[in-house]
């Protein structure tokens, strides 16, 4: 265990010696600071007119349903983009820079590297969505939204970059240049986001498949303040997958070396 704490620690600091981190976190965040004004300006001004139609004041109105859930869906997207290019670097640059064999020769077990990139990279992460507690501050300052639907929310987000992050790491291992990494890991992540619209014109069985597979379909029910085992296994399922195919992938480098 302190063997992965350390490579994760490691992989954690070289993102903040570079400028990678800062602007990754900067952009999220100015991006979800976008999506809370935009939503909240929305919401005040729908309250404002179901006030001026029920002949009375404002009118108070669900803040999960008609702003958290969207915001979050939001967000989804954002990550999209943002977290395999976050992944590129993982096993690219220890290519590009030679530091590779040294890592693969070190008393290290594939698993225990692995494992501590897939921690560094996560940690990140969950920094990214620390940073929007702020805007989660003032909504329970001026509002009364509900915790649990915001906390499945939350954790729905955190599964659903975690799966992310698995495949960028796995691409990451099988390529030596980061901006090949990053656009195939979004091209791979793509193909499960859309696979519950491929599944629209399918066959019922067809499209029984699709809709389990797609990552998108999982998220939902968190959005809706709904924590389904069966979508948490998915995701635990799918990361856990990513990291074995990532295994398999540093195993040949290593046997290559």
């Amino acid at each position: 265990m302190r063997n992965i704490v350390a490579i994760a620690d490691k992989e954690l600091r070289s993102y903040f010696v570079s400028p990678i981190a800062y602007v990754v976190v900067g952009l999220f965040a100015l991006l979800f600071g976008w999506f809370f004004v935009a939503s909240l300006a929305v919401m005040v001004r729908f309250s404002m007119q179901a006030g001026m139609f029920g002949m009375g004041g404002p009118q108070s109105i669900n803040i999960n349903e008609f702003m958290l859930r969207p915001m979050l869906s939001n967000t989804a997207v954002v990550l999209l983009f943002f977290l395999p290019f976050l992944t590129a670097r993982a096993y690219a640059e220890e290519k590009r820079s030679g530091t590779i064999e040294l890592l693969l020769t070190s008393p290290l077990s594939d698993l225990e590297i692995i494992l501590g990139k897939f921690l560094g990279v996560l940690t990140l992460f969950v920094l990214m969505l620390a940073v929007t507690g702020l805007h989660m501050g003032i909504l329970f300052w001026y509002g009364e939204p509900e915790l649990g639907p915001m906390l499945s929310g939350y954790l729905g987000l955190l599964l659903m970059g975690a799966s992310f992050i698995s495949v960028g790491l796995l691409v990451s291992s099988v390529t030596r240049n980061q901006i090949v990494a990053g656009v195939v890991t979004f091209a791979v992540l793509l193909l499960f986001w859309v696979l519950n619209w491929m599944a629209d014109s399918a066959g019922p069985t067809t499209q029984a498949v699709l809709s389990y597979l797609s990552i998108l379909e999982h998220f939902d029910d968190f959005s809706k303040g709904v924590i389904d085992t069966r979508h948490i296994t998915y995701y635990v399922s799918f990361v856990a997958f990513g990291l074995f195919l990532t295994a398999k992938a540093v195993d040949t480098e290593r046997w290559r070396g």
